[in-house]
């Protein structure tokens, strides 16, 4: 099996759409920087690991600075409120589960539709298409650790580097994700 690329920094994009030369994420951590100020001096880094990933993606920056493969609905990280680690939360479009693949008795011809796509790309149902075909859309609920020992640590202040020490801990979770997620949606591909 092949494994896919499903998330990924579009560093090409980002350098030449900057207004200023530097890259649009790097402006837009420079723009945001009081969005940190509780970060600061925390011993963990998962704090400050969620706030640059939500700077990093869309809605936050449009088009994000992190891409994904079509099947990744969303993507965020948070902190696992049991422990304080790094949680990631991902949906991804699934395919039909196998049980209603091997039998279309539940069907009852009424017409039921999967994902619609456009370029490729999975999207909800129309209104118009709801009004009119019953849908089943199976969305895989993605909810894993990820590790903490790759991110780089957190200053006790701001530091004058801000956007270069955005830009290594979303690469680090870029990494993570990538690595996590990859053989997954390679599977659903296939």
């Amino acid at each position: 099996m092949t494994v896919l690329d499903v998330c990924w920094i579009d560093r090409q994009y980002d350098r030449g759409s900057a207004t200023a030369g530097s890259g649009r994420f790097v402006e837009h951590v420079r723009r945001n920087a009081g969005e940190f100020d509780d970060c600061w001096g925390d011993i963990s880094p998962v704090r400050f690991a969620c706030t640059v990933w939500r700077l990093a993606t869309v809605p936050r920056l449009d088009p994000g600075y992190v891409r994904f493969h079509r099947r990744i609905l969303s993507a965020e990280c948070a902190r696992n409120e049991w422990d304080g680690s790094l949680l990631a939360r991902v949906q991804v479009a699934g395919p039909v589960p196998e049980a209603l693949s091997r039998s279309r008795v539940w069907t009852q011809d009424r017409g039921w539709r999967g994902w619609p796509t456009t370029f490729g790309q999975f999207l909800a149902p129309s209104q118009r298409e709801l009004s009119r075909f019953p849908h089943v859309r199976p969305v895989l609920l993605v909810d894993a650790p990820l590790p903490l020992e790759q991110l780089p640590p957190v200053p006790d202040a701001p530091p004058p580097d801000l956007p270069e020490l955005a830009e290594r801990t979303v690469g680090v979770l870029v990494r993570e994700l990538d690595g996590l997620l990859a053989p997954m949606v390679s599977a659903c591909e296939q």
